[in-house]
């Protein structure tokens, strides 16, 4: 994928365009893995400010089925998958730099991870995040995932918390 970006340096100035090239890879090196999930997470403290939860985050994706958004060799972005039962896999981690939101970096993961679930034989793709309506910046991402066609499951308001209701979505990839 090509992103291609518009500067504008004053109003009366010509159209500026810089091509970058955007592609999904992905990562078998358990030690990249966390890299990449550290530098990622790290810059991502709205969503990830719990230091506890991060490392849980950053540990568990040498682990996980690991997919990362490079620019210019560069990660901008990252998702894991994780198996959460013989028929599904769980979206277990995602994060994209928030320079590069809403630039369709988090839509090609999100398909990047769908083909190789589909591929490997899961029927059921799912993802928790908090409850909409609790934090503006959560509403973002639930919308988000809706886009990407997840499906409200069930709201559990005491896994994480009360503070942090746990909204599941479900994507059958049949």
């Amino acid at each position: 994928m090509i992103v291609t970006t518009r500067y504008f340096l004053r109003k009366q100035d010509p159209v500026i365009i810089r091509e970058k090239k955007m592609m999904i890879v992905e990562i078998s090196d358990s030690k990249e893995k966390q890299a990449i999930a550290r530098k990622i997470l790290e810059a991502l403290t709205d969503w990830f400010g719990v230091e506890e939860s991060r490392e849980e985050y950053i540990s568990g994706s040498a682990d996980w089925t690991f997919f990362a958004a490079k620019e210019e060799e560069e990660p901008i972005g990252f998702l894991c998958l994780k198996e959460t039962g013989k028929a599904t896999v769980e979206l277990a981690v995602m994060g994209v730099l928030q320079n590069h939101h809403r630039g369709g970096v988090g839509r090609q993961l999100v398909e990047r991870a769908k083909e190789t679930a589909r591929s490997q034989g899961y029927e059921f793709l799912q993802v928790k995040t908090v409850k909409m309506g609790m934090y503006e910046d959560y509403d973002r991402t639930n919308l988000f995932y809706k886009s990407c066609g997840f499906k409200e499951f069930e709201v559990f308001p005491l896994l994480w918390n009360e503070a942090n209701p746990c909204q599941i979505y479900v994507m059958s990839l049949n």
